[in-house]
């Protein structure tokens, strides 16, 4: 399974490829869409749609995993970024790829077994988890790396616990 992680942002969208075959993970590739300050909300929506589909098409996934959105205390950010949101899934509902939703908490307990880890502790395990040599740069493509494990890990746990019948939802 092809899995495409994404980490939500506006003017940062961290993305990450990563294989899972039978439990073993694989390193396909991460980076980051990157859209322009100073251009309109429309203009750097569409620019993320656009690099989406091109990553679509690059690395066919089979799945997209996402963050929730988490809102701390600057709620116009977090409604750019709600945005910015809607359209990866859009763009994955389109493609037709089953999306998968994960809170920050639920990434640190599939990646690191602890819920509260800290962000160091979560991109040193994704280090060693897929074998890298250095841990996965800028923070939002390390997210990116963090949340296509945590599905992995968690489709795996639930095919085991359903018998190996295919999950619709996490």
């Amino acid at each position: 399974m092809r899995i495409l992680g994404l980490d939500p942002g506006l003017a940062t969208v961290g993305f990450a490829v990563v294989d899972s075959d039978k439990g073993r993970l694989s390193y396909v590739s991460c980076g980051t869409i990157n859209t322009p300050a100073h251009t309109s909300l429309s203009e750097r929506l569409n620019q993320i749609y656009a690099d989406l589909e091109e990553l679509f098409t690059a690395f066919a996934p089979d799945v997209v995993s996402i963050e929730e959105l988490f809102f701390d205390k600057n709620i116009t950010t977090g409604i750019a970024v709600a945005h910015a949101r809607g359209v990866m899934l859009l763009a994955a509902v389109r493609r037709g790829l089953p999306v998968y939703e994960y809170t920050p908490m639920q990434v640190k307990q599939a990646v690191v077994g602890y819920g509260l880890a800290e962000k160091r502790q979560v991109i040193d395990m994704t280090r060693r988890l897929l074998r890298m040599s250095a841990p996965p740069k800028p923070d939002d493509a390390a997210d990116a790396v963090a949340l296509a494990i945590c599905h992995a890990r968690s489709v795996t746990s639930l095919l085991a616990e359903k018998g190996g019948a295919a999950c619709s939802t996490i």
